[in-house]
Parts: structure tokens; sequence; C-alpha cells
């Protein structure tokens, strides 16, 4: 494994869910990148994500993706990527089990 895979590791299990703002996040710095959703019977909506952009570039929004889908798949729900910006991270990294 190298050092920018293992970076990437590290972020995506920094992610978390804050279901009081219905939304997952990843905090760098000061800065918060975020991806809003809606929570369903055994669905999450991803419906918007933003990552501040100084931020932009740095693989930011990818380990917020991977690691938003890491939970979502915890809790056993399917990811339904309403925002452009989820989908595409998610035909770009197909995961097992996806």
């Amino acid at each position: 494994m190298d050092a920018a895979t293992t970076a990437a590791d590290a972020l995506i299990a920094q992610v978390r869910d804050v279901p009081e703002r219905q939304r997952y996040e990843l905090t760098v710095g000061a800065a918060v990148a975020f991806i809003d959703y809606r929570k369903s019977e055994g669905t999450v909506a991803m419906v918007h994500a933003e990552v501040p952009p100084q931020l932009g570039g740095q693989g930011i929004g990818t380990a917020l993706v991977r690691g938003a889908l890491r939970l979502a798949r915890a809790e056993q729900r399917t990811v339904q990527p309403l925002c452009p910006f989820v989908a595409a991270v998610m035909r770009r990294h197909p995961e097992p089990g996806a």
C-alpha cells in the first residue's frame, strides 16, 4: 500500500454521519466537506455534495463519497446517487458488493 492510498483510507475513515443535519461530513482542518442526504426505509438518497474551494483537487470529494458509501452500507442501505458528483465517483470507483 502506498502513502497516497494510506492517506485516502484515513480520510475515508474520518467521514461521519450527522443525522441531525441529514448529512455526511468530512472535516479537513477548519473546512468541512459534506453530502446532504435523505434516508428512508432501507435507502439513502445522496442529493448534494459540496467541497470547499480550498480543498478542491485533493481527492477530498472522492474520499467523502467513499466514506459515505461505507457508512450507508454498514446500515445496509441502498444508495440512490441523486447528486451527479456522487454518481460519477461511484462509476469511477466501483466497490465490491456494490
